[in-house]
């Protein structure tokens, strides 16, 4: 990732871009690829401190099994590829910022602020900032912030952490189950609290837990965590409250999945339609209500939606055409494949 520009601009500089991304996960950095063929330069800014989106922040180290041409492919992987097929066309990453406030200029251009203070201008606005804003769930034990990032993780960025500790995992859902399978082979021990013996995840997953437990390779308790042991931010075990009374279980690490709580932000503010915290877009250009502002991934919604990366990868592909007549309204584009067309080659640079 370090091939690619990450840049720290200074507050008072202007930056002025064809188009404007919000959102540096896998569909804003695909989008990137897609504009890029057809000669547009980009900006893009994230929230984070990186590029991926949840695929770098929630779960790098998970694999993804329904990217075409990867038959299993993880979070951080993924982006990495995405961050090398965009390399020729040279994008700026704004990273650690938000988009504060988002206007139309006379001339019809778009003026982006964020709340370190750049400027933006440019003739489109991509919207490709997932769900919006993604903050874990805190589980109702106290004290429990006294262990957060020490001792007790919303999500897995690097599975070596666990390595050797004696895991307890909380939840019952997909990431529960999958970081129960994911993280037994590696961690002393392993125990899953669940409140029910009932799980939401998929069903190969609770199958091959069981099978864990069948073999005596993970621990289940049922029930909810109610209290922590340990100090200076390190857990030694947590108590178990169930119908029958509380047990005590030993844990240097601690894995609670409640899900997230997902903030919308001030994307709220700008005057686009909104249909419960989604943007409904047309599927011809994945257009908001507002001409030249576009919503691709997670964040959009249209009869028959599927919230897929490879679903994301198609709507920036077809935003891509629509926003080039915006960027150059008296421009003729020509539709071309990269496997036949040597100008496209070239801008990629294998020719």
């Amino acid at each position: 990732m370090n091939d690619v520009s990450m840049k720290t601009l200074e507050a008072t500089e202007v930056i002025e871009k064809d188009v404007v991304i919000i959102g540096a996960g896998p569909v804003g950095l695909f989008a990137v690829f897609e504009l890029g063929l057809l000669d547009l330069s980009t900006a893009l800014i994230d929230i984070l401190d990186k590029p991926g989106g949840q695929c770098a922040e929630l779960y790098p180290e998970k694999p993804i099994y329904d990217i075409p041409g990867y038959p299993e492919i993880t979070g951080e992987g993924l982006v990495e590829k995405l961050i090398e097929q965009i390399k020729p066309f040279n994008p700026s990453f704004h990273l650690n910022r938000m988009v504060e406030s988002l206007d139309r200029e006379a001339d019809g251009r778009f003026r982006l602020t964020t709340d370190a203070g750049d400027t933006f201008i440019a003739k489109v606005v991509v919207i490709a900032a997932g769900g919006g804003s993604f903050q874990p769930k805190r589980p109702p034990v106290p004290g429990i912030e006294a262990y957060e990032n020490a001792s007790v993780f919303y999500s897995v960025r690097r599975m070596e952490e666990f390595r050797d500790h004696d895991v307890l995992i909380v939840g019952g859902g997909d990431s529960a189950l999958d970081w129960t399978l994911n993280l037994q082979p590696i961690a002393r021990s392993l125990t899953l609290v669940h409140r029910r013996d009932e799980f939401r995840a998929a069903p190969d997953s609770v199958k091959k837990m069981h099978a864990l437990l069948e073999a005596g390779k993970i621990d289940f308790q049922m029930g909810q965590i109610s209290a922590l042991q340990g100090d200076n931010g390190q857990l030694t075990g947590a108590t178990v409250k169930s119908k029958t009374g509380e047990t005590s279980v030993g844990c240097t690490r601690m894995l609670p999945f409640f899900g997230l709580t997902m903030k919308l932000g001030p994307v709220a503010n700008w005057g686009i339609n909104l249909e419960e915290n989604l943007i409904p877009v047309d599927t011809a250009k994945f257009e908001t209500s507002e001409p030249g502002i576009f919503a691709i991934g997670d964040i959009n919604t249209y009869p028959g939606k599927l919230k897929l990366i490879l679903c994301g990868f198609h709507e920036g592909a077809l935003m891509a055409q629509a926003a080039a007549h915006i960027v150059d309204p008296d421009r003729r584009i020509v539709f071309q494949y990269t496997t036949s067309s040597s100008s496209l080659q070239k801008k990629l640079g294998v020719i």
